[in-house]
């Protein structure tokens, strides 16, 4: 049965519905962000360049271009509940995959696993934003899916802290190891490991989601026909907060893949692989923080004023890296404890920290851009949602820039130029949201912009 069969009422089961949407929100961002440290391990096991070991970002954030149009195909004739269980399906499928690729020690199985988790994942928040934000005052809808990215966020800081836990550990990532071929066994093994766990975990999760499919279904918005995924093209904000997302994408995770790489070195922290990794938990700890302390503000700041706020504070977190790639950090006289992580004092810590930071001042901005642009763009939220996470695709692209730039200078410092441009434009985007008329987030809009 379609969503359209069932009227949308937001009575009995709405309050479930949020709950899990939310735990969506927290599931993708836990999968995306294994990419992190998974990156490490690759790079390590299959001794890749810079820009090969960016081929795992790629093959993951490629499928936002190519399947987040067909996704919203997808939910507008099939619905919400069910295109959240086919999403979910994706990601075990994708997870199953990678176990296989760890068995055969082959990297291009491994990134056409990431590929399927990704599609599934695509389709999920394809559904999930939208639904969200919809789910309540139209006044409000920034203030929902900020306080649900802040789960995201959560959901996000867990996969890096995860990761570097579990894929992170053995002798291989020691300096001046030789690596055999036992060490390389051990750590896809551990791959492994950690992708069947998240497979089972998912599939029960999607016996859950099918016994109270009724409920979100009562929840989400209206659909049941076909609604072309192109009509959001011939929107203006439809492509100008498709442009914004998919430089910020392109920005956040160009920045998270190589933040351990970047930690790790010998002339910013000097600490051990699986030590970096721990600390990379913070980008995400401060874009959660960022996120619920967004939510609060929203309630009183306009949206695209705080989007302006965020976007120069990460503007002049990069510069900090990048004025800084000369320095000469001081020995380290001690540690500092950080609870989840443990991090050397030395001056090195300033652009440790500053690139750390940034994931504060990213923290509002993709569910910030997404509700700004729904309430603007003239195509039907379901179009208007596709476009905007085909963007996402931004996360394939802007890796390997940053990898080429650092591979072109010899430093990862230099290729935060690349990040500094993508917010840039957030930074005027938010200015050119400001005087735009808006609208109701709905599948039937009218408007003459």
């Amino acid at each position: 049965m379609s969503d359209a069969a069932t009227p949308a009422k937001k009575t009995g089961g709405f309050g479930l519905a949020v709950v899990y949407v939310t735990c969506l929100f927290f599931i993708w961002a836990l999968v995306t962000n294994l990419l992190d440290p998974l990156l490490k391990t690759m790079k390590t096991v299959f001794t890749l360049t810079p820009v090969e070991a960016n081929l795992t970002g790629f093959a993951f954030f490629i499928a936002y271009g190519v399947m987040s149009l067909p996704s919203a195909a997808f939910l507008s004739k099939i619905g919400y509940a069910r295109s959240v269980m086919v999403g979910l399906g994706g990601i075990v499928a994708g997870c199953f995959i990678a176990i296989l690729a760890a068995k055969l020690h082959t990297f291009g199985i491994f990134l056409v696993g990431l590929f399927v988790m990704a599609s599934g994942v695509t389709l999920l928040q394809v559904a999930a934003n939208p639904l969200i934000a919809s789910m309540g005052k139209p006044e409000d809808s920034s203030f929902r899916l900020n306080l649900s990215q802040a789960f995201n966020s959560l959901g996000a800081a867990c996969g890096l802290w995860f990761g570097a836990n579990f894929l992170l550990k053995g002798d291989i990532f020691k300096h001046d190891v030789v690596i055999t071929d036992a060490l390389r066994e051990q750590a896809l093994g551990f791959v492994s490991n950690v992708y069947l766990a998240i497979g089972l975990g998912l599939a029960l999760f999607i016996v859950a989601i099918y016994l109270v499919r009724h409920k979100i279904t009562e929840a989400a918005p209206k659909t049941g026909h076909f609604v072309s995924p192109f009509s959001a093209l011939t929107s203006k904000w439809a492509n100008l907060g498709a442009i914004g997302i998919f430089l910020y994408v392109g920005a956040e995770v160009a920045i998270s893949l190589n933040l351990l790489l970047f930690i790790e070195q010998s002339h910013v922290l000097n600490i051990p692989a699986e030590q970096a990794g721990k600390l990379t938990t913070f980008y995400m700890v401060f874009a959660m923080i960022g996120r619920f302390a967004g939510s609060a503000l929203l309630k009183a700041v306009k949206d695209y004023l705080l989007l302006t706020v965020v976007a120069l504070g990460a503007i002049a977190l990069c510069l900090v890296v990048i004025l800084t790639k000369d320095m000469n950090p001081s020995a380290h006289t001690g540690v500092v404890n950080l609870l989840i992580a443990q991090a050397p004092l030395t001056s090195g810590l300033i652009p440790a920290f500053a690139a750390l930071l940034i994931g504060l001042f990213n923290s509002i901005m993709f569910p910030t851009i997404f509700t700004l642009t729904l309430q603007r763009s003239s195509a039907p939220t379901s179009a208007t949602s596709g476009l905007l996470c085909m963007a996402i695709v931004g996360g394939a692209f802007l890796p390997l820039i940053f990898g080429a730039i650092e591979q072109a200078t010899g430093s990862k410092a230099l290729a935060f130029a690349a990040p500094l441009l993508c917010y840039v434009y957030v930074l005027w985007f938010s200015f050119a949201a400001k005087s735009a008329p808006v609208h109701e987030i709905t599948e039937d809009v009218v408007s003459a912009h």
